[in-house]
């Protein structure tokens, strides 16, 4: 029995009416070379030294902790097609490091942002967690079993029953990867905690392939080591052409 229950288009519901639409894309003059470029306030995609995603390697260390995540199941969940990406709607809450960070949505991104030893995969999940009193931390555990989606961007949907279960164990007895970082997409803003199992899980190939034909392609391209100069802010080489 789920241990919550959807109330998307009751009473209780309080979403805005319509979704908004990321006005930033991966590809082509909207993206990710050209998103500081968008608007003065993603000015960090371009000069920020600890941003997002890395490729988690030797050098990034473990977390020395357990996360302790509560994932309550549920009947269905609001999910969103926002052009860029797709959100699923959920409460939880994840505690680690002394806070307690409330879990306020999931979204995905194919590839994979993150790289393990420099591999990538077919499909990263971002879950996304706020403290109030210390800014956010973001949950990157990976290629969990994907909800209903919807097609067109701009367009909201419900999802079937969810279960966290699987993926909270994951969380017990996984190595996880933790380093300060980025949001992935604009602002880009810095101060966000990546915790990033080690290991991926399993999702099938239907699920993927259906996930895939919504979203397309939306992940950023790696990023330095965390400290080192943005990739943005590397001069070119001369180039010299052979005659």
């Amino acid at each position: 029995m789920p241990s919550a229950s959807c109330i998307y288009g009751t009473t209780l519901h309080r979403r805005e009416i319509d979704v908004h639409i990321s006005s930033f894309t991966f590809s082509g003059t909207a993206g990710p070379i050209d998103w500081a470029g968008l608007n003065p306030e993603y000015h960090e995609c371009a000069l920020g030294r600890y941003q997002s995603p890395i490729s988690c390697n030797q050098s990034v260390p473990f977390a020395t902790e357990i996360p302790q995540i509560n994932i309550p199941s549920t009947s269905c969940a609001e999910i969103q097609n926002i052009g860029s990406m797709v959100l699923v709607f959920i409460n939880g809450t994840t505690t680690f490091g002394g806070k307690t960070y409330n879990l306020v949505q999931y979204h995905f991104h194919t590839p994979s942002e993150h790289r393990i030893e420099d591999e990538y995969y077919p499909l990263e999940m971002h879950m996304m967690a706020h403290s109030l009193s210390s800014g956010s931390s973001s949950n990157c555990p990976a290629w969990a079993s994907p909800p209903v989606s919807i097609r067109e961007p701009g367009t909201r949907n419900v999802t079937g029953y969810l279960d966290f279960s699987e993926l909270v164990e994951a969380f017990q007895t996984t190595p996880i990867y933790q380093y300060t970082g980025s949001l992935t997409t604009p602002p880009c803003t810095e101060g966000i905690t990546f915790l990033t199992l080690a290991y991926p899980m399993v999702l099938d190939v239907a699920s993927y392939n259906l996930l895939r034909s919504v979203m397309k392609f939306n992940s950023r391209y790696t990023q330095n080591a965390p400290g080192e100069e943005n990739l943005l802010q590397i001069p070119p080489r001369d180039i010299q052409v052979l005659q």
